[in-house]
């Protein structure tokens, strides 16, 4: 199948029944308990600084690792596999001083998800691999220092310039859309949509995105301040194949604002909560059958077409969720009357 005739598919089959997301590669990764050796491989023996904690650059020194924890995510019911590229972005890179890599690290990711999606597809029962577009630790929005309120880390040219770079990575590699995700600031995430544009200009491809909104806590509000209902308002018009919430809060805390995001996104609704909130020690308790539990609920409430899990959640919470949601109500894509809305921090809508 094509890349369109895959996206076909994916639009078809989450309009029908609920489709299931795959979780974080991180905590899989955790527990693998890799050496300093495993994260350099053969191609950055000798590099110059230590690269542990790289999870991003396993994509090229231990793709069979990469490729066992996507195995694992499909069997245990993921449908879509989001590649190991959260930080694949020169930006984040620079930590490791392999920014000079980003390409090829998320060429690789997303080529081995690709090779398990097509390894786990059946006829008339696609896989499909999402390629991963993590936030960055910058922010466009905000500066990093409180007594120079004007000055930005990056500039906007920069972050698209960057995601362009990202996004040419993942599409080279196989992915079928780009998951623009963990938006804790808007304004970065509308440099990642400006760079999937200028490469579909480049390319002449149409290239399908998803974005995934991180509520920081329970104002309900990213980072830049937006409420679920201005952010959708900001980043429609990228129509994208899907819109969601991820990460920072679990299933429970999350609830209300998927509610409000389920109502006004006329495109597909996807949720991948964190396995509850973190414990005193960073890490996350909440069970398969709690997390599950939760969604399951959400399913019969109709809110979502999409679901996986994000920090803390393992193969075997994407199981709990499968056998939860399996043959429950799907969201029905709200019809909205034509009319101007804009947003600032809050939505606003002129009535026609």
């Amino acid at each position: 199948m094509t890349r369109s005739e895959r996206i076909g598919a994916l639009r078809a089959a989450a309009r029908d029944r609920i489709v299931i997301l795959d979780g974080p590669k991180g905590t899989e990764i955790q527990g693998l308990n890799l050496s300093e050796a495993d994260f350099r491989g053969d191609r950055f023996a000798t590099h110059n600084q230590d690269v542990k904690g790289d999870n991003d650059i396993l994509n090229l020194t231990r793709p069979d690792a990469v490729a066992d924890i996507h195995r694992d995510y499909a069997r245990a019911g993921a449908e879509i596999m989001s590649t190991n590229t959260f930080n694949a972005n020169a930006i984040s890179q620079e930590d490791y001083g392999l920014s000079a890599h980003a390409y090829d690290i998320n060429r690789a990711g997303a080529e081995i998800a690709r090779q398990v999606a097509d390894e786990f597809s059946e006829p008339g029962k696609p896989r499909w691999v999402a390629g991963a577009m993590g936030p960055t630790s910058r922010t466009l929005s905000l500066s990093p220092d409180v007594n120079r309120p004007e000055f930005r880390a990056a500039t906007f040219d920069e972050m698209v310039a960057m995601y362009t770079e990202t996004a040419r990575g993942l599409v080279d590699g196989g992915a079928d859309y780009l998951l623009i995700e963990t938006v804790f600031d808007t304004l970065n995430a509308k440099a990642a949509i400006a760079a999937v544009r200028d490469l579909e200009a480049e390319t002449g491809e149409t290239i399908p995105m998803a974005l995934s909104m991180t509520v920081v806590d329970m104002s309900g509000r990213n980072l830049s301040g937006q409420t679920v209902e201005a952010f959708w308002n900001s980043v429609r018009h990228a129509n994208p194949l899907s819109v969601g919430l991820n990460c920072a809060l679990g299933a429970e805390q999350m609830r209300p604002y998927a509610a409000a995001l389920s109502r006004v996104a006329d495109t597909l609704v996807h949720v991948y909560p964190n396995a509850g909130l973190p414990n005193d020690l960073g890490g996350y308790d909440e069970t398969p059958e709690t997390t599950s539990g939760h969604l399951g609920e959400w399913a019969k409430s109709g809110l979502f077409n999409i679901v996986g899990g994000c920090c803390g959640t393992t193969p075997n919470h994407i199981a709990a969720i499968a056998a939860a949601v399996k043959g429950q109500r799907v969201r029905t894509i709200p019809q909205r009357p034509r009319s101007m809305r804009l947003s600032g921090l809050e939505p606003f809508e002129l009535a026609s």
